[in-house]
């Protein structure tokens, strides 16, 4: 039983995935502004992604 995947949803998630990563790295690197910055886009991908589901239903 395969599921239909919305890969547009699938893409974004896969997205804050990756910058929750670069949040990881950035620490590593100890640099402060990469933290701040992957922080804040990861947060507002997640945003936009929740905010899209929303209005779906």
């Amino acid at each position: 039983m395969m599921k239909n995947f919305n890969i547009p949803m699938l893409l974004l998630a896969i997205l804050v995935i990756i910058m929750f990563f670069l949040v990881g790295l950035a620490i590593a690197f100890r640099n402060i502004w990469l933290i701040s910055l992957f922080t804040i886009l990861g947060f507002g991908v997640m945003g936009y992604g929740l905010s899209l589901k929303r209005k779906r239903g």
